[in-house]
C-alpha cells in the first residue's frame, strides 16, 4: 500500500464544529484550565496590577460563575436542592423501548442488554438479536388496544418498566396535499399518540414507586418547518410540549419529582428512517451541520439515566440553536434554509420503514 500521499480529506473527516466546541469547552472555557493562566503570567514576572493578571482572573470568575449556575440549575430542577443524586442502580431496572427493532432503539436495547439489564422491545417487527436479556413483543404502538394488551403481558412476565423510552417513529416524506388520511393517522399514531398510550400504561407504577425515567425521542425538526415534512415536524413539535407538560404534572400534581423526564432532539441521525435524505454535500455544511451517529445519541441517553437527571439532549452542537430559530428575522431564516438546501433534502426521499399494506412498496424501495 502506498502511504506516501495520504488523502487529506480522510484526515479531516472527523473534524466538525462539535469537535471544536468540545476542545474549547475543555480549554479556554474550562474553569480548571483557565485558573492556571493568571498563575502562569505571575510566575513569569507579571505584576498583580497588570491587566494581563486581573483580566484573566476576571475571565476565570465569569466562566466559573456560568458553569456553577448551569450545574446548580440542573440539580435544582431535579431535586429541589443542590445535592447530587445517588448513582443509578442498573441492577434494579427494567427498560422498555418502543420502536426498538432498528436504528437508535435497536442500538440502545443491545447496549443495555450487554449490561445485563432486562430490556423489553415493542415493535411491529422483531429485533434481530441473540441477547437473552431482550424480550420482544409484537405491538402496533399507535393503537391503545395493542398497548393495553401488551402492557398486561409485560407486567405479568417481566415486571413494571422503570425506564420508558418512547422511540418509535415514522416519516412519510410527502407534500401536505399528497398526504393520505392513512399517512396522517400513521404519523401521529406512531410519533405522538403512542407516547400517550405508553404513559397511560406504565407511568402510574413509576408515580407509585416515586422513581423512574421517561425518555422522549423528538427531533430538531420540532423547531423548524421543512418541505415534505409537515406531518413529521408537527408530531415532533407536539412531543416537545408533551415532555414539558409531563414534567410540570409530575412535579406539581402527582408529587413525583423522582420520576425523571428527558427530551432528546437530535439532528440528522444516520438510521434507516432517513437513509434516503439528501443533505447538502459541501465541506462547510459537514463542518457546521454534521450528521449524528446513533451511538452518539445512545451515549447521551445512557449518561442521562446514569446521572438521574431530567435533561434536554440536543445534538449535534447546532441543535442547541434551533429553539431560537423562530425569533430570527424571516430573511435570516430563509437564508439559512437556502444555505443548507433544507427544503430540497426530501426531494428524492423513499420510505423504507413503517411500510403499510396499502402502500406500493415498489415505489419506495430501490
Amino acid at each position: 500500500m502506498n502511504t506516501s500521499n495520504p488523502d487529506p480529506a480522510g484526515i479531516l473527516d472527523g473534524l466538525d464544529i462539535d469537535l471544536v466546541v468540545k476542545v474549547l469547552s475543555r480549554t479556554v472555557f474550562s474553569p480548571f484550565f483557565v485558573f492556571f493562566i493568571p498563575i502562569f503570567f505571575y510566575a513569569n514576572g507579571a505584576h498583580l496590577d497588570m491587566p494581563l493578571i486581573w483580566g484573566s482572573a476576571l475571565y476565570w470568575l465569569a466562566i466559573s460563575l456560568f458553569w456553577l449556575i448551569k450545574r446548580g440549575s440542573v440539580l435544582y430542577r431535579n431535586q429541589g436542592n443542590f445535592y447530587t443524586p445517588p448513582r443509578f442502580d442498573w441492577g434494579n431496572q427494567i427498560v422498555l423501548i418502543t420502536g426498538g427493532a432498528s436504528g437508535i432503539g435497536e442500538l440502545l436495547a443491545n447496549t443495555l442488554a450487554v449490561r445485563n439489564v432486562p430490556v423489553v422491545v415493542l415493535d411491529i417487527k422483531p429485533i434481530q438479536t441473540e441477547n437473552y436479556n431482550i424480550k420482544y413483543y409484537q405491538c402496533d404502538v399507535s393503537k391503545w388496544s395493542e398497548i393495553e394488551r401488551v402492557a398486561k403481558q409485560v407486567q405479568e412476565e417481566v415486571g413494571n418498566p422503570t425506564v420508558l423510552v418512547n422511540n418509535a417513529g415514522v416519516v412519510q416524506g410527502k407534500l401536505i396535499l399528497d398526504l393520505s388520511p392513512r399517512d396522517i393517522e400513521q404519523t401521529f399514531g406512531v410519533n405522538l399518540c403512542s407516547h400517550f398510550w405508553t404513559l397511560k400504561a406504565f407511568l402510574p407504577a413509576m408515580i407509585k414507586a416515586g422513581s423512574g425515567h421517561v425518555i422522549t425521542m423528538s427531533s430538531i425538526m420540532g423547531y423548524a418547518g421543512i418541505v415534505r415534512m409537515s406531518d413529521y415536524n408537527a408530531s415532533k413539535a407536539a412531543l416537545i410540549n408533551l415532555n414539558e407538560t409531563l414534567r410540570y404534572e409530575l412535579d406539581n400534581v402527582y408529587n413525583a419529582p423522582g420520576v425523571r423526564t428527558t427530551l432528546v432532539c437530535p439532528g440528522h441521525v444516520l438510521t434507516p428512517l432517513f437513509q434516503h435524505v439528501k443533505m447538502a454535500p459541501s465541506v462547510f455544511r459537514k463542518f457546521v451541520l454534521p450528521d449524528v451517529a446513533p451511538v452518539t445519541v445512545v451515549k447521551k441517553v445512557i449518561q442521562a439515566l446514569d446521572d438521574q437527571h431530567s435533561l434536554y439532549i440536543l445534538v449535534p452542537f447546532y441543535a442547541n440553536l434551533m429553539p431560537f430559530l423562530q425569533i430570527l428575522p424571516s430573511f435570516v431564516r430563509d437564508f439559512l434554509s437556502w444555505f443548507t438546501d433544507a427544503h430540497h433534502s426530501m426531494d428524492h426521499f423513499r420510505k423504507v420503514t413503517g411500510l403499510r399494506d396499502d402502500e406500493d412498496v415498489s415505489q419506495n424501495v430501490k
